[in-house]
């Protein structure tokens, strides 16, 4: 029975493997970002990202895309506030990320993919930005944020050639970025258009 069985698991790893000759590929990979914060007061602020990743097929139909991206998001503040007697205008927070997404791709064309997957995110800096009374200030507020960040992403991608693509992507946050924040909940939004190239 037991050699039936690893017969068995030898014959599903072949057959799984044996569907695809394509060597896995690397590529890099640059766009930008519209990205926001769910806390309600906030709107969406462009940024960029970019970084490397190694596309491994698993079977004719379905990819694995590890990345590694440096993502710089953040939101701005919707409205303008008084506060203790100051005026708050202009106010922007900056996060920089390194991401590592993990995408599981369907090829559903030779050129044409949809892909799915978690996304883990590591803070390396953030910057709090605007106008109190007129005069610009702009501080460090990293120690006040949760250095991991966890997140969802769904997208879709079309190869113009077999170096050169396109890439759209949403990546819902599901983590509270902010420490302390009692019963508010803040999370990371980001759309990403950009391009690949594959080696």
């Amino acid at each position: 029975m037991k050699k039936q069985l690893l017969s068995l698991c030898i014959v599903i790893g072949t057959m799984t493997f044996a569907q695809s000759t394509d060597e896995p590929r690397f590529g890099i990979k640059a766009g930008g970002n519209l990205s926001s914060i769910t806390d309600g007061d906030s709107k969406s602020k462009l940024g960029f990202y970019g970084g490397v990743f190694i596309n491994i097929p698993i079977s004719e139909a379905f990819s694995i895309q590890p990345e590694a991206i440096y993502s710089l998001q953040g939101a701005k503040l919707k409205d303008d506030y008084d506060f203790v007697g100051y005026t708050i205008t202009n106010m922007k927070q900056t996060l920089g990320y390194i991401n590592v997404p993990v995408m599981v791709q369907y090829n559903a064309t030779p050129e044409f993919y949809l892909e799915a997957g978690p996304e883990f995110g590591l803070l390396i800096n953030a910057q709090a930005k605007g106008d109190i009374n007129g005069n610009s200030y702009k501080t460090s507020n990293k120690d006040a944020l949760k250095t991991f960040n966890f997140g969802l992403g769904l997208g879709l991608g079309y190869k113009f050639t077999p170096n050169i693509g396109i890439n759209a992507r949403y990546i819902a946050g599901l983590s509270n970025i902010v420490k302390n924040s009692g019963e508010e909940i803040s999370k990371n939004t980001n759309f990403q258009l950009g391009l690949n190239y594959y080696f």
